[in-house]
């Protein structure tokens, strides 16, 4: 991530999402992730930010892109690189 943040609307829509899991990793072959929460991007954001560290790798944000910054799906350590990139402006 090496654009600016300030460029990204935090109030589009997002969803957050779950990876099936077995002993806290995510489960290969299965029927892929499983919606959560449904709101803006920033409420995603606030929702993943709240769940335990060491189970962020099973979660991801679908929003809307917006290059360069933000993909389609959003991984764990995306989603706190943006939240520290953020919090520094």
């Amino acid at each position: 991530m090496s654009a600016d943040v300030e460029t990204v609307r935090f109030d589009v829509p997002a969803k957050v999402r779950k990876w099936p899991s077995l002993n806290n990793s995510r489960r290969e072959g299965g029927t892929g992730p499983y919606f959560v929460l449904e709101g803006t991007l920033e409420e995603c954001i606030k929702n993943f930010m709240a769940r335990p560290e060491g189970t962020r790798h099973l979660y991801d944000i679908k929003t809307i892109p917006q290059p360069p910054l933000i993909a389609e799906i959003i991984n764990a350590e995306q989603v706190v690189e943006l939240v520290r990139m953020r919090r520094i402006l």
